[in-house]
């Protein structure tokens, strides 16, 4: 928790930028700097704003990927067996935008977003419905910690 402790001293921009990277296919989390933040003076708004525009900016760079990558390369590059495409492509047309709710979760939700970029999934959709579910995560988090 230390680590965190001088990324909330630099207040809400560390936030957006560690939610930011949380959310792209980097290795990172953002969760343990939004509880350390929650503990201190920062408004639950604040905190809940800030953590979802960053964490869904950061899932619509994973969109992105996917629809601009040309398709043959963004399979190279992520190493996608063909047979896991194609149950990604048949989520995608099956739930269409619907989909984006889940990209919070942990380990699928960048192949999620990706996906839908992938497959040509409505980008204004896929970011609302994006936004909805991580903020619902980050609501879930504050409200935890500050004991509503």
């Amino acid at each position: 928790m230390e680590l965190f402790t001088g990324w909330a001293d630099a207040g809400l921009p560390a936030l957006f930028a560690a939610c930011f990277l949380a959310a792209t296919i980097l290795p990172f989390s953002s969760e343990a700097l939004l509880a350390a933040m929650a503990l201190g003076p920062w408004s639950s708004l604040a905190l809940l704003a800030v953590a979802s525009v960053g964490n869904t900016l950061g899932g619509l760079t994973n969109y992105g990927i996917g629809r601009w990558l040309p398709e043959g390369r963004l399979m190279r590059w992520l190493r996608v067996d063909p047979a896991k495409a194609q149950r990604w492509h048949a989520l995608v047309r099956r739930r269409g935008a619907w989909a984006a709710l889940l990209c919070w979760l942990p380990v699928v939700g960048d192949p999620i977003a990706i996906a839908l970029g992938l497959f040509r999934a409505p980008w204004l959709p896929v970011a609302a419905l994006m936004f909805l579910g991580k903020a619902a995560r980050y609501a879930v988090v504050i409200a935890a910690l500050r004991g509503w």
